[in-house]
């Protein structure tokens, strides 16, 4: 859908390129600190375990990482944990938990999962706390060759029993109000995406540094009717955890939503930032600038920012070989291409670039039909009545 479009001032478009440099200077000072990410940098999580002392920040730390979907670096610290402590049988379940991400873990995550939970099983963690939390994650990852469309479900029911089991548990309800606001997309009266929400107001306002409580709120407003709801936690998140560029992004889906362009694109560049940066503070999870330009290029195009949107399009050419967010096979790379290109022209309503469009992935990658969309929109504004190649 096309949507009018409102420039943003010269001031806006000065600060842009200094908050880049701000947060670059930022993470580069932090470089030399990975070992010693704080609460101040990913934000407060805690998770009591049985394992040795001397390794329950670095766990917590993995936990407050996998609330900001910093995958691969959670699972790089949860795997420090165990090396760290052999008979740390959470630390598996952490590792677990990092190989199912938004739409569930493909038969590769589920045998990658369902090893680490066996060898969680194995090690007999010392509390029935523990134990749960292991048995509610191999909901997800059990009989990993089979097609299931029911582990979503069976996961939230495992998570609300364990959540009732313990009601102190705030990392519990963080975990359970996100498996409930990822099973409400067929409910028209979003019963769960509201249970999910009062859940989360409680934390949030228990615990207003946890990463989980902000993220997760921003999830469950993220939709027409709602999105007013989440601008505390848009506003809040990304100071909560400012070295992890998915809660740098996180909150311009609700300023997309509401029309905040602004703060869209700030929210946006500075993710890009924190992305590129990865090299130097660890965080290996650079493939998420993807989506933060993905994000960039279309509040660029409603801001009347045409050759902003243009320069990231140009610009993603050049970007090295990097691995996508949801540790899946797909190119990040060209996927952004064939995506940013059909936006820009539809956007721009430019019926004859979008028949135009090139075919830069086979038939059997979705991403083409984005292409082919693109081609069909611009023949039918044009009245061509011929079929788009």
């Amino acid at each position: 859908m096309f949507c009018p479009r409102s420039p943003l001032s010269r001031k806006t478009s000065l600060l842009i390129p200094l908050l880049v440099f701000t947060l670059a200077e930022s993470v580069a000072g932090q470089q030399h600190h990975h070992d010693e990410l704080t609460e101040q940098q990913v934000g407060t999580v805690h998770f009591p375990t049985s394992c040795d002392p001397a390794v329950q920040k670095t766990f917590e730390r993995g936990v407050a990482l996998l609330h900001s979907f910093a995958f691969e670096t959670a699972e790089t610290t949860f795997r420090e944990v165990a090396k760290d402590d052999p008979r740390c049988a959470i630390a598996h379940w952490g590792m677990a938990t990092t190989f199912s991400r938004w739409a569930g873990p493909d038969e590769k995550q589920r045998k990658q999962g369902w090893e680490e939970i066996r060898i969680a099983k194995s090690l007999h963690a010392k509390t029935a706390r523990e134990r749960d939390y292991i048995a509610a994650e191999a909901v997800i990852y059990a009989h990993p060759n089979k097609k299931d469309d029911k582990r979503g479900d069976r996961y939230m029911k495992a998570m609300d029993r364990l959540y009732r089991r313990y009601p102190e548990d705030h990392e519990a309800a963080a975990f359970y109000a996100l498996a409930l606001e990822e099973s409400d997309s067929d409910d028209a009266t979003h019963a769960r995406r509201k249970q999910a929400a009062a859940i989360l107001e409680d934390l949030f306002i228990i615990e207003p540094q946890h990463p989980g409580a902000a993220h997760y709120l921003i999830h469950t407003y993220d939709i027409p009717g709602m999105a007013e709801l989440g601008l505390p936690a848009a506003r809040r998140y990304a100071q909560i955890a400012p070295a992890a560029p998915h809660a740098l992004h996180m909150p311009s889906h609700i300023f997309a939503r509401l029309g905040m362009w602004r703060e869209d694109i700030e929210s946006n560049v500075a993710s890009v930032a924190a992305s590129r940066n990865a090299g130097m503070t660890h965080m290996g999870d650079a493939g998420h600038q993807y989506h933060a330009m993905e994000f960039l290029v279309y509040a660029y195009l409603q801001s009347g920012r045409e050759d902003e949107a243009k320069h990231i399009i140009e610009e993603v050419k050049t970007l090295p070989k990097m691995n996508n967010m949801y540790g899946t096979d797909f190119d990040p790379n060209l996927s952004a291409q064939v995506e940013y290109a059909a936006s820009y022209v539809t956007e721009l309503r430019l019926w004859k670039d979008a028949m135009a469009l090139p075919l830069l992935t086979d038939n059997g990658d979705g991403d083409s039909s984005l292409t082919y969309k693109a081609r069909a929109i611009g023949a039918a504004r044009l009245g061509d009545r011929k079929r788009p190649d």
